[in-house]
């Protein structure tokens, strides 16, 4: 058992009986943790706040580390850079949901991770401050697959597709899993651009629809487990 000081992102929350959550989190310094937090539903009084424990919140925390896969625990916590609009928009709130259900799917090694790290710290902190998001979240998924390994190869990107299972430019646009026509020009207006661009990008909201669908199939075709997102839907009916 370690005592440990560390940055976390809070990637998903289950209650647990009437008064306790179980808390999963991307450390700064351990990767992926998972935490019991007993009586945090009932006690109003403790070091530790419900409100602490919102999906994709950034928390310094020092906690009870093991090594046996079981539940850790957390002795004490405090909100780091708070949001000051995700909570009160809906489509931020959307957008967030959406994206604790990815990274909780994708994020699995309880290893440091740094990089990884810094990229959806940032990200978060630019979809609170900005007014233009609406397509935060295809540049997000599409930049985090370079930190998994396997953003777009684009060195022959003026070939007729791009091939979603092959992470790569192609000649026949007739092969299976590829992109093409519309369909591909919609997907490379988002290649190699940050955030600041994303304001260049514009989509109708069929459009974006497609392409969401096109990057979900992309995570799909390389990540082995991943599935469609069950708040993908209500995602979609926001920008609806």
């Amino acid at each position: 058992m370690a005592l440990i000081t560390t940055k976390a992102i809070v990637i998903s929350v289950i209650k647990y009986g009437d008064t306790s959550l179980i808390v999963k989190c991307f450390t700064l310094e351990e990767g992926i943790r998972s935490y019991m937090i007993r009586g945090v539903l009932k006690s109003k009084k403790g070091k530790l706040k419900k409100a602490y424990f919102q999906p994709l919140n950034q928390l310094l925390i020092e906690a009870s580390h093991n090594n046996k896969n079981a539940l850790n625990s957390i002795r004490e916590a405090q909100v780091i850079n708070p949001y000051e609009h995700i909570y009160t928009s809906v489509v931020k709130q959307t957008i967030v949901l959406f994206l604790s259900e990815i990274l909780s799917s994708i994020i699995k090694e309880e290893e440091k991770n740094e990089v990884l790290y810094e990229y959806i710290e940032t990200a978060l902190i630019w979809l609170d401050t900005h007014n233009q998001i609406a397509n935060f979240h295809l540049l997000f998924l599409l930049n985090l697959s370079r930190f998994l390994g396997f953003y777009p190869d684009v060195s022959e990107s003026h070939k007729a597709a791009f091939n979603l299972l092959e992470g790569r430019f192609v000649d026949a646009e007739y092969e299976k899993l590829s992109l093409t026509g519309n369909d591909l020009t919609l997907f490379k207006r988002l290649l190699g651009i940050n955030f600041d661009a994303i304001n260049t990008v514009s989509y109708h909201k069929n459009e974006r629809q497609i392409i969401l669908r096109a990057i979900i199939l992309y995570f799909e075709l390389h990540l082995e487990g991943f599935r469609e997102p069950k708040s993908l839907n209500i995602l979609e009916t926001v920008f609806s």
